[in-house]
This record gives C-alpha cells, structure tokens and sequence, in this order.
C-alpha cells in the first residue's frame, strides 16, 4: 500500500511549517501536499525550545507556538492543515528514499511517492559517543534539538533546583541553556574546549563581556580542556564529570551542546553534498531538479559572497530558504535567485544581541561595553561585510543590516570605530530608502504586528517569550 502526492516535505521542523504556509498562499490544492514528521507534533518554533520552554514560571508550551508566529504570521495547528488539506504524517521515520524513482519509504513498509520533494530534515545533536565518551545515556544527561529532548530536560531541571548542573558546549545551546538552569536557580559550570565562548562568531573581547555578565549570575568558566567520562552512581546517573586536565566536576545534571551535523543520510550517494549539508542552487533546487532542500541541510549560495556556499544553522535561514523554495516551484518565472543577507541571534538574560553578514576581516569594535550597548564591525577589502550589535533598538537593527548589504565602504577603521552606529547611520541617508529590505524582527516584538486572526495566539506567545523573558 502507498500514497502518491504532488508535493512531499520530508521534515517537520520550522521550514516544514513555513514552506507548508507559502504553499497554502500559493493555491496548492487539497491533497497535493504531505508533511513528513518523525516528531509527533505539527512544526512549529524551534527557538522556543532554549527559551521560553525552560522559563520557571509560565513556561512556553504548544500549540502557542506552532509555526508560523516567529513572524507575525498564522499560528498553524494540526486544525489548520486539515482544514487547508495538508497531510501531517507524524511520527514518522522515512527508512530510504529513491530520487530517481521519486519514492520514499517508511519504517512500517508505506511507499509515499512525490512529483517534487522537499528535504528539510535540517540536524541532529552531535553525541558524546561519536568522540568516544560513554555514558550520556543516564537519565541525567541532556541534548536539546526537539520536543522530546526539550521535556527531558525540563523535568531533570526540576528534579535539581538548588543543585548543581555541568554544561558541555561554548555555543548557542550551551549559553541558552546555562542562562535557563541559572533562572531555574541551578548552579552551573561551563566546559569547552576553546579560547573562549561562542568561539565561532564571537571576537575575544565581545566573549569577555557575555562571560563577566555570566559569571555576575554565578556561572563558572573551565575553558581550553574537554570531557574525558562520567562518574556513575549504583543507579546509572551521573555523579561526577572528569574533564581531560583530571578535574573532578560533582554535578546533578549534564547539558550537551557540542553541535549538529546535518541529516544527509537517506540522499548520499544520489544528491550533490557539499559542506556537510545537501548542494543546492539558488533557488534552493538539488542535483535532481525534482528535489529542494532547505534550513540547516542545505548547503546554498550566497549571493551577497560572491555566491560562496554556506551551510547556515539559524532559524532565520529556515524560515527563508523555505519560503523561497515554494515561489521557486509554484511561480518559477517569477523567482529569482534567493538573496540572503546571513542573520544570527539570540536573547539571554536580559542581553540581546544580532549579527548580519559574515565575520572575516578586520575587526573594529564600538560603543561603550559597561552601559550594555555596543557592537562590532567586520571589515574586509575596505567594505563593511559583518556586523554585531548587542543593546540595540530595532531602528539601529535595521540600519546596521542596510550598511551590511549595501558593504558599505570604509576609508578609515579609526574613525569607523568612533562613529559606530552612526557610521551606518549616515551610510543609510547617504543612499536613501532601500526598497525590498526583509529585516527579521526580534521574536520579544512579535505581538507588536499581529493581525487580527492570530492575535489572541501570539499575544500569548509574546507574553512568555517577550516579557517574561526580559525578567531573565
């Protein structure tokens, strides 16, 4: 027995959610469109996960933040699928797939066939294992990429309030997730092995600043050495962590964060795989012109680069790269080449901080790092390529995000750091209004633009994921 379906989204994380809504918009007909899920849940919000979902006190929780109200858009609950005749298929696993024959093939046996495929099965969580420590089985061991790791989570954290917790990790999941344990009055200690935290995007001296606002909150740093293995009670649970310098770290809990790597898995050997993710042109179209793929398991041009390909691990890329595939499919002749402007960010605390572009070059810091409001800029071949703003209002957002499209040129980097944002400032008046400018709005605004429809749902969302989240 089989189903056979015009369009298939292999996925469903947030780009699944996001290119089901264009495809809606679109006029895709009922019953040409299936969602494939391995979760049990209608997409939704990824980013709610190390945020909102963590919060003590009125914690964010489905269906409040279904995909697509990270954009002011509609809130789309397994009601609205059905009612726009969109198959979910959840709980799912897709075993094999055959891009020649255009069919994919589920754990119980089911054929599901498609004229054009999707793939957005974006990223797993690196495992402590694939580096040869054992033991982030016990129970209190977390990862954090999907719901399910999410209420893991969640009920260690309340199981150890007033107890001590060990993350493993420097980046995103490791800073996002130390701030919650730290809300949920745990005591933390941060491993990794670099310099320094978010040692992939952040200069030394911006990574100063997060780690003393962290260690105010009373963080503890161990840089520049990794886990070597667990200590076990009679039970299985993790006691102790022993770091490789020898250091015995007594712990309640264990937050993993150590990276992704993209689920290439069921296509390699059939599609283009370049930079750990699934090649695509600009317009998100594999090697098999019947296949796209999008989010994190895309590897895609990036035309404001000179067309270099990057693979992006951000929700923002999701949310376009999906959109931008579906007018790719259902209005070809009217879709150019996406032209992505990179976007990063993330909230902690009462921090909030945005980065544009692409951070190689010079770098010239600004602003005043004690009153909580500066940034950077990245400089290369004398243009502005990068920039970083920590503080900022949306206004210096936006301006910031001009200067970086536009590379704005930079004949001094003294003066480029005395000016700081009024460098960009006066960037943007000299060239007046841009036209077609997509600036993403921090999720804290969301309720700022709701449309009548969804207002009810995402002045909830924004309750927990705006407000209450500034208390942090």
């Amino acid at each position: 027995m089989g189903r056979a379906f015009a369009y298939v989204i292999l996925g469903g994380g947030v780009a699944a959610g996001y290119a089901a809504l264009e495809f809606s918009r679109r006029g895709v007909a009922a019953g040409e469109l299936c969602i494939i899920s391995d979760e049990s849940v209608a997409p939704y919000e990824r980013p709610a996960l190390s945020k909102g979902y963590l919060l003590p006190e009125a914690p964010a929780r489905l269906p409040f933040f279904h995909t697509c109200v990270g954009t002011n858009d509609e809130r789309l609950t397994p009601k609205w699928y059905k009612e726009h005749g969109i198959e979910l298929v959840l709980g799912t696993k897709v075993t094999s797939a055959d891009v020649r024959r255009k069919t994919l093939i589920t754990a119980t046996g089911e054929t599901i066939s498609y004229k054009i495929l999707i793939i957005a099965t974006g990223a797993r969580a690196l495992k402590l294992e694939e580096f040869g420590v054992k033991g982030s089985d016990a129970e209190n061991v977390c990862y954090l990429r999907n719901l399910d790791d999410a209420n893991r989570l969640v009920n260690v954290m309340q199981s150890c309030a007033g107890g001590n917790a060990v993350v493993i990790g420097g980046g995103y999941i490791g800073m996002e997730c130390t701030a919650a344990l730290v809300t949920n009055r745990i005591k933390v200690t941060m491993v990794f092995p670099e310099k320094h935290c978010m040692f992939r995007l952040f200069t030394p001296k911006i990574a100063e600043f997060y780690e003393n606002y962290y260690k105010s909150k009373g963080v503890n740093f161990i840089k520049g050495t990794v886990l070597s293995s667990f200590e076990n009670d009679s039970t299985g649970k993790v006691m102790a962590v022993i770091l490789r310098d020898g250091t015995r770290l007594p712990t309640d809990m264990v937050v993993v964060g150590i990276g992704i790597r993209a689920n290439t898995a069921l296509f390699e050997g059939q599609l283009t795989l370049e930079k750990g993710g699934i090649k695509v042109n600009g317009r998100m179209q594999t090697s098999n012109s019947s296949v796209y793929a999008v989010g994190d398991v895309a590897a895609f041009p990036v035309k404001l680069f000179d067309n270099d390909i990057r693979r992006l691990e951000h929700v923002d890329s999701a949310r376009k790269t999906a959109r931008h595939t579906v007018a790719a499919i259902m209005a070809p002749a009217k879709t150019t080449n996406l032209d992505y402007l990179p976007f990063f960010y993330s909230r902690v605390f009462s921090l909030s901080w945005q980065f544009y572009g692409d951070n190689v070059g010079e770098v010239v810091h600004f602003g005043d790092f004690s009153s909580g409001k500066f940034g950077s800029y990245w400089v290369d071949k004398g243009r502005v390529v990068g920039a970083f703003l920590e503080g900022g209002g949306r206004e210096d957002y936006e301006t910031i995000t001009k200067a970086v499209r536009n590379k704005a040129v930079v004949k001094d980097l003294g003066e480029l750091g005395r000016k700081g944002l009024d460098f960009a400032f006066l960037e943007s008046k000299e060239r007046g209004p841009e036209t077609g400018l997509i600036v993403e709005r921090p999720v804290y605004a969301w309720q700022a633009a709701a449309g009548v429809i969804v207002a009810v749902s995402i002045a909830a969302f924004a309750y927990w994921y705006g407000g209450r989240r500034r208390r942090w």
